[in-house]
């Protein structure tokens, strides 16, 4: 009985401890309120590992701000949240993702009684009217060129094959291939199809192209994976070309498609989210509906869809040529 005693203390000390240091001081003396509140926003409404990273540092940041100022949490006003953007030597983009955490924060601190008003409520954020995605486009010949550079002479060869002729026909995010399960390959009765998990709890199961069926199979027949619940695509040790049980990550494929691209002289400025613009492009150019290729690409807004849209550049290019000077 004691030692549970102890353990239960033990845990009780740890979880005091942790929350002490990750607390903001200037939370802390707000009240338990406010510490309710940040715990809430944190650790309560933020359920992406990513948004929750991000969100978090904005609001750590803006909060040893107003420290330094020797603000109180009840204290601050819409002029801090504005001194504060328009100190921040960050792109307009970045100012943005850090307004709106703020707005988020103390939404939540306001609907817990611990501020009176949401000071960043009424602060307007910067403009920022993005027409053309920052993504580099891979070519249709570039992208020809780097999936038959790839052969079948080792289970490595068959593993990157697989991933970039998926990248390439399904035109999903690269964490959605390497969050991908056995038992997500799987046949439907009519073909072989694949089920993706991406960002914002969507699943998705998009029809595998017959290459692609091919490659996978070809992959998982010289891999001898079995257990469903097991990584689709797994690590090697080292340069053994020895399969490993651990899953590949976003970026083991980002590093892999780098040296596949070095190997054939192609630019290294490409990444696995090149093939999501490229195919993107060339569906639209191809006269596919805008809504059929944003399912495709699993956007709920179709301007997302155009961000990737590349066919403006051409154009561009076409007439910045015509300058007879």
């Amino acid at each position: 009985m004691n030692d549970i005693v102890k353990r239960s203390s033990a845990r009780s000390i740890k979880r005091t401890t942790n929350t002490s240091t990750d607390l903001p001081a200037i939370v802390a003396s707000a009240g338990p309120g406010a510490k309710f509140a940040y715990e809430e926003f944190v650790y309560g409404k933020l359920r992406n590992a990513s948004t929750r990273k991000n969100y978090r540092h904005a609001v750590k940041r803006f909060l040893q701000f107003c420290e330094q100022r020797q603000c109180e949490l009840t204290q601050i006003m819409p002029r801090d949240v504005g001194e504060y953007l328009d100190q921040m030597p960050l792109a307009p983009a970045t100012k943005k993702l850090h307004l709106a955490a703020l707005r988020h924060f103390f939404d939540v601190l306001v609907n817990r009684h611990a501020v009176l008003l949401n000071p960043a409520a009424s602060v307007r954020g910067p403009r920022l009217q993005v027409i053309e995605g920052k993504t580099p486009e891979i070519g249709i010949k570039q992208a020809r060129r780097l999936l038959r550079s790839i052969g079948d002479e080792d289970i490595v060869a068959l593993r990157d094959r697989a991933i970039i002729a998926i990248l390439i026909y399904t035109a999903v995010r690269v964490s959605a291939v390497s969050g991908l399960r056995l038992t997500d390959f799987f046949d439907a009765g009519d073909q072989y199809c694949l089920r993706f998990r991406e960002k914002g709890g969507k699943a998705r199961q998009i029809p595998c192209r017959h290459d692609v069926q091919r490659f996978i199979l070809d992959y998982l027949d010289r891999a001898g994976v079995t257990d469903g619940k097991s990584p689709l695509f797994r690590t090697t040790v080292r340069r053994t070309k020895e399969l490993t049980d651990r899953g590949m990550v976003s970026g083991d494929i980002a590093r892999m498609m780098k040296r596949r691209c070095r190997r054939i002289h192609l630019s290294l400025q490409f990444s696995p989210h090149s093939f999501r613009v490229t195919t993107i492009t060339d569906l639209l150019e191809q006269g596919v509906p805008l809504e059929d290729v944003q399912q495709l690409a699993g956007h709920a807004d179709p301007r997302t869809t155009r961000l990737y849209d590349r066919r403006r550049r051409e154009v561009t290019r076409n007439i910045v040529e015509r300058i007879s000077v």
